[in-house]
C-alpha cells in the first residue's frame, strides 16, 4: 500500500520531467537544424506543464520537491530551449551578439520563475506579475514554427518584448476560475488541433510524440471541465 501511495504521487512529477526532456529534446533538435522538431516539442512541453500541477492537486501530492523541480524544468523548456530555438533561426547572422541578446530570454525567465516562487501574493491565484515564461516560450516556439510567414523584425520585436515584459509588474490574469487547466490552455488546445491537423501524414519528419500527447491532453481537458461543472453543480444543489 505505502509503495503504491508512492507511485501514485510520484506521478506528476513525471509529468514534470517529461516537460523537461521535452527541453532537451527540443535542444537537440535545434542544434540539428529541425527546427519545426524542436518547437513542437517545446509545445508539447507546455501541454505536460499545464497538467503537473492540476494532477498533484487531484492526487493530493503537492510538495516542495515538485514545485522546485516544475521551476527548474520551466527554465530549460521554456528558457534555455527557446532562446535556442531563435538564435539558431534568426539571431545566428549576427554571431557571438547575436548569441548573447538570445542568452538574455532564460536569464530574465530565471529571474521572473525566482521571483515568483519567493511571491507572498500569489497564492490569491487572480493574476501573475508578469508574463509567465511558460506562455512566453510557447509563443516564441509558435513564431518559430511558422517563421516562414512572419517577418524576422517581428519576431525580434515580439522576443525583446517578452525579456522585459517577464520582470515587469504588469498584472496579467491567470485564468484559474476557468473550469480548465491554468494560463494558456485555450491557445494551447487550439494549437495542439491545429498542429495535428497540419502535420498529419508527415510522421517521418516529426516526433511522433505529437500524435500521442495532444490526444491525451485534450482527453485530460474534457475530463478536468466535466469535473468542474460537475461539482459546481453540486454545490449550488
Amino acid at each position: 500500500m505505502q509503495m503504491r501511495t508512492r507511485l501514485i504521487k510520484s506521478i506528476p512529477n513525471m509529468f514534470t520531467l517529461g516537460n523537461l526532456f521535452c527541453g532537451f529534446l527540443s535542444i537537440g533538435f535545434a542544434a540539428s537544424g529541425q527546427y519545426s522538431n524542436a518547437a513542437i516539442l517545446i509545445l508539447i512541453g507546455m501541454m505536460l506543464d499545464s497538467m503537473d500541477g492540476r494532477l498533484a492537486r487531484m492526487l493530493n501530492a503537492d510538495g516542495e520537491l515538485g514545485k522546485e523541480l516544475d521551476s527548474l524544468a520551466d527554465v530549460v523548456t521554456f528558457g534555455v530551449a527557446p532562446s535556442f530555438l531563435i538564435y539558431y533561426t534568426y539571431f545566428f547572422q549576427f554571431g557571438i551578439l547575436g548569441m548573447a541578446i538570445a542568452g538574455l530570454f532564460p536569464l530574465f525567465g530565471a529571474y521572473r520563475l525566482a521571483r515568483f516562487n519567493i511571491s507572498t501574493t500569489k497564492s490569491s491565484g487572480k493574476y501573475f506579475t508578469g508574463v509567465p515564461i511558460t506562455a512566453a516560450g510557447g509563443i516564441l516556439a509558435l513564431l518559430t514554427l511558422f517563421g516562414d510567414l512572419i517577418p524576422q523584425i517581428v519576431t525580434t520585436v515580439i522576443f525583446t518584448a517578452f525579456c522585459f515584459l517577464m520582470v515587469s509588474k504588469i498584472k496579467i490574469p491567470s485564468f484559474k476560475d476557468v473550469p480548465l487547466p491554468k494560463y494558456g490552455t485555450i491557445v494551447t488546445l487550439f494549437l495542439g488541433a491545429s498542429l495535428f491537423i497540419v502535420y498529419k501524414g508527415t510522421y517521418a519528419q516529426y516526433p511522433y510524440l505529437i500524435y500521442i500527447a495532444i490526444p491525451l491532453y485534450i482527453a485530460f481537458l474534457a475530463y478536468r471541465f466535466v469535473r468542474v461543472r460537475g461539482k459546481n453543480r453540486r454545490e449550488t444543489d
